[in-house]
């Protein structure tokens, strides 16, 4: 059965099989432009390396000349997924043929996928087939208009992707102890370089399994209250004490194999651009991907590199209010500059519990627990196994996802879990959004 995320951590694409997703982050406009002037317009192209902006026909007219362009993207950031559609447009322009590779889909969808480029399918077949909830999860409509104009041009379309199973077992015990035959066809991934793994402690320290102390058996459990946390006071120690957990998270085991986890992405991903790439067409590779895998060429294109295809260009989108110093040399070939949040009306945010389940015995057991979130709150605890949310026996992550769909904010949930062999009922608490300002 397949892990499902419910409820991730705003800064994180996702957290897949209890490993992380990485993503771009944006910049606040307002936190930017206190600290320095935006390098560029909203539009423009801005080359990291140089610190300038670059002429778009230029730029795009050599990148059709490259085997493979990575484009960048925050999954849920509307305008990044308009970017893309209009660079895929560009490069069709002016080369051909073009593969369109998509991380959001694993490879057991690509029969699936050359039957939507084909106009088998429409698109609610489509999207139950390739069982879009369950393997991505973000809106299909922010996606939608790159299938379409794929299978309006007859773009053959890449699954991109491997079953989170085989990266939560990778993240569980290593690349090698998984046994060959299960690694859908993976070859052991080039080492991460060390800026990729100092990039990755942070967030592993975040998302990684938290050991509570037991209660006494027969203790009452308390019923969770809604409290903003207390306002941390300020250490001197505070930096250096961070450094230290750091330093130590890096020697730890278990982060050696989250770094193994991201890697599988990584190369999974890489392995299938080079095999469309080395095509008898040797088309244009153009891959829609999260920023996190892109940036500063630590994931993908390290791992492509280490296939024989060291050119691939990466681009990345980001706000244009970014200051310069954090569009850094290296972290792309080119950024291209987005509008400020604010002008679009962002979609309403579903509903998120804040765990990771994966089925097993007739329940669902939390593999772990996001930090800060609606689960945490509710005291429920990695290895908890739900039996029942809102009176309703649970079996399959799809069940847990459709009633937290259906919860409204300020409602409570109710859920039974075992723990330890005992029967505990939670109730998880749906906060009530903070009112906008204006009328």
């Amino acid at each position: 059965m397949k892990p499902a995320a419910l409820g991730l951590a705003a800064a994180l694409a996702g957290v897949c099989a209890g490993w992380p997703h990485l993503v771009l982050a944006a910049t606040s406009q307002a936190t930017a432009e206190a600290e320095a002037p935006a390098c560029a317009s909203s539009g423009q192209w801005y080359d990291p390396a140089k610190r300038q902006t670059i002429d778009s026909v230029g730029l795009i007219t050599a990148l059709a000349a490259r085997p493979i362009v990575l484009l960048g993207e925050t999954h849920t950031d509307a305008d990044h997924h308009r970017w893309q559609l209009g660079m895929l447009a560009a490069l069709h322009g002016r080369r051909q043929p073009v593969v369109l590779g998509i991380e959001a889909l694993p490879r057991k969808a690509q029969p699936i996928l050359d039957r939507w480029v084909a106009g088998e399918l429409d698109e609610p077949a489509f999207l139950q087939a390739v069982e879009w909830r369950k393997v991505w999860g973000y809106d299909a409509q922010l996606y939608l208009p790159l299938f379409h104009f794929a299978r309006l041009h007859r773009i053959k379309m890449v699954a991109l992707n491997v079953e989170r199973t085989l990266v939560a077992k990778v993240g569980r015990d290593g690349f090698d102890a998984v046994p060959a035959a299960e690694r859908e066809g993976l070859s052991a991934p080039a080492p991460a370089d060390p800026a990729y793994r100092q990039s990755l402690v942070d967030i592993y320290l975040a998302h990684r399994p938290r050991q509570p102390e037991a209660p006494a058996p027969g203790a009452a459990q308390p019923v969770p209250q809604a409290a903003a946390p207390a306002a941390a006071e300020p250490s001197a120690d505070a930096d250096a004490q961070a450094a230290a957990e750091r330093t130590a998270a890096l020697a730890e085991p278990a982060f050696g194999r989250f770094v193994e986890g991201q890697l599988t992405w990584d190369r999974a991903m890489a392995e299938a651009l080079a095999a469309a790439q080395r095509g008898p067409d040797q088309p244009l590779v153009v891959g829609i991907i999260g920023s996190g895998h892109l940036e500063h060429g630590w994931g993908v294109p390290h791992q492509l590199a280490a296939l024989g295809i060291a050119d691939a260009a990466v681009l990345l989108p980001a706000p244009a209010a970014t200051p310069c110093a954090e569009l850094t040399a290296g972290i792309a070939e080119a950024v291209f500059l987005t509008p400020p949040a604010a002008a679009e009306a962002e979609p309403a945010e579903r509903p998120r519990l804040g765990v990771m389940v994966e089925a097993q015995g007739g329940a669902l057991a939390v593999l772990d627990v996001v930090e800060d979130s609606i689960a945490a709150a509710a005291t429920m605890q990695s290895g908890d196994q739900i039996l029942e949310a809102a009176g309703v026996g649970m079996r399959q992550p799809d069940q847990l996802v459709a009633v937290i769909e259906r919860q409204a904010p300020g409602t409570w949930l109710p859920l039974k879990v075992r723990r330890d062999g005992q029967v505990l009922e939670l109730v998880a608490r749906f906060p009530v959004p903070a009112a906008s300002e204006g009328p």
